[in-house]
C-alpha cells in the first residue's frame, strides 16, 4: 500500500494542474492516468490538436484566397494532409513531455492505470498488463473529465459517423462532411474541413448556433461562416442516419414538420460530451450522481464523501479546459487551508473558428430574463484600421453596462484574436470596471484592442470616435 496526502485521478488540465498546485502547497501527491500519455482530452484529443488543425487551415485558406490581395504571388498551394496530421501528432507529444517534466520537476508520483475505489480512503490501480497497486490517501480529487456524447438511435462507428476524436485523425479530407450540431465542436472542425476544401453542411436542433453565448455573436458567426461557404440547417432534428459503403445518410425533420435529407461521406456528431464516470467504483466509495451523470459536489467541490472532491467536466458548469484547472487549484488551496474563489460568470467561453468568437460575464438574454436594465455599446472590427491593414474585418465588440452605475456586466466579441483579447475583458469585470472607466484607458494604435475602447465609448455616451 502507498500512501498519500492527495491522490488525483484524472491527468487533464484540471487533474494535472490541480497535481502541481497540491505539490506545491507541500502534498505528497500522486496522479492516476489510465491511459500511458499525461494531458487528457484536452491535449491528445480536444483543444490542442484542433488549435494545430485550425492553424494550419487558416494557413492554407489565406494563401488559397488572401496572398494575393497582399501582393504575394505563389503558385496554387496544395496540401499534405499526412503532413499536417504529423505536425498536429508532434505538437502534442511536445507538449505532453512539458506536463511529464512538471510532475518531474514537482515530485508527482504519476500511476498509468485504471483507478477504482475500493472504499473512500483506497484507490486500486490496474495497468494494462494487468499489474494492480494500491493506494491510500487522505484526500481523493476526481478530474476524469468527459467523453463525446453519441445520438441513442447512431452509436458512432468511429470510420464514417465519427466523433471528434476521429476528426482529428481522418486519413483523407472529406468530400462532404456533415456535421450534426452547431456548437463548438462542430463549427471548429467543420471550419478546418471546409478550408481545405469540403463541402460542409451543420445540422442544429435549435434556431441559433453556439446557444450558450450572446445571441449577437450566434447571429454574427452564422453570417460570417455561410460567407465562407458552410451550409446550415437550424431547426433541424435528426432523426435516423444510415450508413451505406462510404456513404452517409442523415434524414431529419425541420420544424415545420418538412422531412429533409442529407448525404455525405463523413458524418460529424457533435452533439456535446458526457462526464466520465464508468469503471471509477464510485458507489464503493460512496459517491452520489446527479440526474445527469455528474458527480454531485458542494460549492467547495466536496462530494458527499467529505475527504473526495471532484472537478472539470465531471461536475457541473461549463465542460472548459481552463474552468477545470481553476477548480483543481481552488481544492488544492482549500485543502491546504486558504480561501480561494471563482466566480463563474467570469469563466470566458470561446470558439476558435476565424474569426474568433470570445465572450464573459452576462449575456442580453440573461439580463432580460432577470430584468435587469442595461445600456450597449457595439462596435463594427471593421472600423479598425488595423483590422483593414491584416485583411480581418468581419465581428464586432459588444459591452453591456448597468444603465443606473455604468458597471460592466459583459463583453462580447467576434474578430480575429478575440480568444487572446478576452482576457482583457475577464480583467475589466474581475475589478468591476464602468464602460467609462475603459473608455478612459489608453489603447495602443492600431491594434484589435480599440475595438473594446471604442464599445466602451458607445456604451458611455454613444460618442464612438471611429464609428
Amino acid at each position: 500500500m502507498s500512501n498519500f496526502d492527495i491522490v488525483i485521478i484524472g491527468s487533464g488540465p484540471g487533474g494535472y494542474v490541480s497535481a502541481i498546485r497540491c505539490a506545491q502547497l507541500g502534498f505528497k501527491t500522486a496522479l492516476v492516468e489510465k491511459y500511458s500519455h499525461l494531458g487528457g482530452t484536452c491535449l491528445h484529443v480536444g483543444c490542442i490538436p484542433s488549435k494545430s488543425l485550425l492553424d494550419a487551415s487558416e494557413l492554407y485558406d489565406k494563401a488559397l484566397h488572401q496572398f494575393k490581395d497582399f501582393g504575394i504571388e505563389i503558385t496554387k498551394p496544395t496540401i499534405d494532409f499526412s503532413r499536417m496530421i504529423q505536425r498536429k501528432n508532434e505538437v502534442v507529444e511536445q507538449t505532453g513531455k512539458g506536463i511529464d517534466y512538471l510532475m518531474d520537476k514537482n515530485k508527482i508520483t504519476v500511476f498509468h492505470g485504471m483507478g477504482t475505489f475500493k472504499s473512500s480512503n483506497q484507490l486500486e490501480v490496474k495497468d494494462e498488463k494487468g499489474n494492480i497497486k494500491n493506494l491510500e490517501a487522505r484526500y481523493f480529487i476526481i478530474a476524469t473529465g468527459s467523453k463525446p456524447a453519441n445520438l441513442p438511435f447512431a452509436p458512432a462507428d468511429k470510420e464514417r459517423l465519427i466523433t471528434s476524436t476521429e476528426a482529428l485523425n481522418l486519413k483523407e479530407i472529406p468530400k462532404h462532411l456533415l456535421v450534426i450540431g452547431g456548437g463548438v465542436i462542430g463549427l471548429e472542425l467543420g471550419s478546418v474541413y471546409k478550408r481545405l476544401g469540403a463541402e460542409v453542411t451543420v445540422i442544429e436542433f435549435l434556431d441559433r448556433l453556439i446557444p450558450t453565448m450572446d445571441g449577437g455573436l450566434s447571429k454574427e458567426l452564422l453570417k460570417v461562416l455561410k460567407k465562407q461557404g458552410m451550409k446550415f440547417s437550424l431547426s433541424t432534428q435528426v432523426t435516423k442516419i444510415e450508413r451505406k459503403g462510404d456513404k452517409i445518410f442523415v434524414q431529419a425533420v425541420e420544424k415545420n414538420g418538412k422531412e429533409i435529407r442529407f448525404e455525405g461521406d463523413y458524418c460529424l456528431v457533435a452533439v456535446g460530451r458526457k462526464p466520465y464516470t464508468e469503471n471509477l467504483g464510485l458507489e464503493k466509495a460512496g459517491i452520489e450522481l446527479d440526474d445527469q451523470g455528474r458527480i454531485k459536489v458542494n460549492e467547495h467541490l466536496q462530494t458527499n464523501i467529505p475527504n473526495i472532491y471532484a472537478i472539470g467536466d465531471v461536475v457541473r458548469g461549463p465542460m472548459l479546459a481552463h474552468k477545470a484547472e481553476e477548480e483543481g487549484v481552488l481544492v488544492a488551496e482549500q485543502l491546504a487551508g486558504q480561501k480561494p474563489h471563482i466566480d463563474y460568470n467570469l469563466i470566458p467561453a470561446v470558439v476558435y473558428t476565424w474569426p474568433e468568437v470570445a465572450g464573459v460575464g452576462k449575456t442580453e438574454d440573461q439580463l432580460l430574463e432577470e430584468g435587469r436594465s442595461y445600456k450597449i455599446g457595439q462596435f463594427p472590427i471593421r472600423a479598425l484600421g488595423r483590422a483593414r491593414a491584416s485583411g480581418d474585418t468581419d465581428g464586432f465588440v459588444k459591452i453591456l453596462a448597468d444603465e443606473a452605475t455604468d458597471e460592466v456586466l459583459g463583453i462580447h466579441m467576434i474578430a480575429a484574436r478575440a480568444a487572446d483579447l478576452i482576457a482583457d475583458a475577464v480583467t475589466l469585470l474581475e475589478y468591476r470596471a464602468s464602460a467609462e472607466d475603459i473608455a478612459r484607458m489608453s489603447h495602443a494604435h492600431p491594434t484589435y484592442a480599440e475595438a473594446i475602447k471604442e464599445a466602451a465609448l458607445e456604451a458611455t455616451e454613444k460618442r464612438a470616435i471611429h464609428s
